[in-house]
């Protein structure tokens, strides 16, 4: 650290002036820049696709932007590797730190604004709620899995460049402001929302709150399903063409029967199913054996079933779990990741393949394997060779009791119709660790909202758009723990209603405005 004289002070929160920051030391880096930016509009994020983070414009507060890179090397591949890192620090401090999440392999270096993940938030970033944001690289340069050929990359993407990036981060607050902060947060989603789990898991003391949305907490099982999905439904695709294996009014009609059993279940009939725990939705009912007119073709519909139910092995045992039926399954963002919509058959687009394959070639094996081809993957012999990646990446602990005591809390939420990480599987690890940690910590810390219709970090005929941010912060400082997250979004026009905390759902009053949040018990 380095001591500044008071002639430096640029006014009452600032300890010393931005540009000089770059002369904090940094173990095993340093920083490469640091300048003031102006008040103004957020710029459109490049990296949306990969944060879940929202596309809205958002006004900025005056701010110092520092960036630097920590343990700069060659890998054992022969490539430059780096834990790069971002820290906005705005001139108006509130005394909070705010770690922002990365998304999908990571490698790239996203504004620090701390953006609420869900594509659909309207709801202001922490950096113009005055927090000091951080963002990082996750300890490589590029999304491209190949860096899974280097061990110390492996680590850091795992979680030890989180640990790096906080650690550096929160000095560079402290000369800046000579204060720490008060209170630290994590916020992410997908694989930034694994990071947030993993902030509580393998960093306890570091963080009060962490939210966690549609979290790829078991990623190395995830990347087992998108192979048994894939493989599944590309055993009814037409010509081998993965995009085609259901059409678009498959999944409607499946979507719409999700609606005609169960919409009505939460009192109202509204293009939402609330109340989820009761829908109980079968496709054997769509079978055209069993149905007049429309109706799903024997083959189609055992797919159906063989996706829903999770990937297994030849014994018949779970590699990964179920998933639930929902209505977003006819939204673009399910295709997105199962089907895609190339035509090409030498050249499937859907994410399971365009992104899975290669994350599971370079990162997941060990050893790694450039030729992974999902379509000959053996869930008997391969899946096991996950394991290795597994123990070090998925944030699959449920024993928190160091987190909780110091007064911890954690915030899920999750897309009930998130097609590459499960709802069934987030709820059983949530109930495991209430359990496991409950047996040494009597402290209410955690809260799971599902969000019914909602696609990965956002998207669906689903309510994406509401607030974890200011629920994890009156929880950690006001004890006000969250029975719902007030929540509206584009999909559903003027209508407002809680996200209930599991197990409760949302229920009509039986009068009053339906489009109205106050009409709405969570029972």
């Amino acid at each position: 650290m380095f001591g500044f004289s008071s002639q430096a002070f640029a006014n009452d929160d600032v300890a010393t002036s931005c540009e000089q920051l770059t002369q904090v030391a940094i173990q095993n880096g340093h920083i490469t820049e640091a300048h003031m930016v102006a008040p103004g509009d957020s710029s459109k994020d490049p990296f949306r696709m990969f944060t879940g983070s929202s596309d809205t414009t958002f006004k900025l507060p005056e701010h110092c932007v520092v960036r630097g890179e920590i343990e700069k090397r060659t890998g054992a591949d022969g490539k430059t590797y780096r834990t790069q890192f971002e820290v906005r620090l705005p001139t108006k401090w509130s005394k909070r730190f705010m770690f922002q999440g990365g998304g999908g392999t990571d490698g790239f270096l996203a504004n620090a604004l701390g953006t609420i993940p869900s594509a659909g938030s309207t709801a202001l970033p922490a950096l113009a709620r005055g927090y000091a944001v951080a963002s990082m690289n996750g300890g490589h340069d590029s999304p491209d899995p190949t860096f899974g050929l280097d061990q110390q990359a492996r680590i850091d993407y795992a979680y030890a460049a989180l640990g790096k990036v906080t650690h550096a981060t929160k000095a560079i607050i402290s000369t800046y402001y000579n204060a720490e902060p008060a209170h630290s947060y994590f916020m992410g989603c997908s694989n930034g929302g694994r990071e947030a789990m993993m902030a509580a898991q393998r960093y306890p003391l570091e963080f009060n709150g962490v939210v966690a949305g549609n979290p790829g907490f078991h990623l190395s099982r995830a990347a087992v399903a998108e192979a048994w999905d894939t493989q599944s439904l590309m055993s009814i695709a037409p010509n081998k063409v993965l995009a085609n294996a259901l059409t678009q009014q498959d999944l409607d009609l499946v979507s719409n029967a999700i609606l005609q059993q169960c919409d009505s279940l939460d009192g109202v009939k509204d293009g939402i199913v609330a109340n989820y725990m009761a829908c109980h939705f079968t496709p054997d009912t769509l079978r055209c054996s069993k149905k007049d007119g429309q109706c799903l073709a024997d083959n189609k519909v055992d797919v159906l079933q063989k996706v829903f139910s999770g990937a297994v092995d030849s014994q018949g045992n779970k590699l990964y779990n179920s998933w639930p039926y929902d209505t977003g399954v006819n939204a673009p963002g399910w295709r997105a990741w199962k089907l895609g919509t190339s035509q090409d058959p030498a050249k499937p687009n859907a994410l399971n393949t365009h992104l899975g394959a290669g994350s599971m070639a370079f990162y997941f094996l060990t050893p790694a394997n450039p030729d992974f081809n999902p379509m000959t993957f053996n869930f008997d012999t391969d899946t096991p060779l996950t394991n290795e990646t597994g123990a070090i990446n998925d944030a699959t602990s449920t024993y928190l009791n160091s987190y909780v005591a110091k007064g911890g809390k954690m915030i899920i939420f999750q897309g009930l119709s998130d097609p590459v990480f499960s709802a069934d599987d987030i709820r059983d690890w949530y109930l495991k660790a209430q359990q496991n940690t409950a047996k040494t910590s009597d402290k209410d810390w955690a809260r799971l909202f599902m969000v019914p219709g909602m696609n990965h970090c956002g998207g669906g005929p689903a309510l994406d758009d509401f607030d974890p941010l200011t629920a994890i912060q009156n929880w950690v400082e006001k004890d006000d723990a969250p029975s719902a997250l007030k929540a509206q979004g584009k999909a559903f026009p003027g209508k407002s209603m809680p996200i209930c905390a599991y197990p409760q759902t949302a229920q009509y009053n039986g009068s009053g405005d339906v489009n109205a949040f106050d009409s709405y018990t969570c029972k």
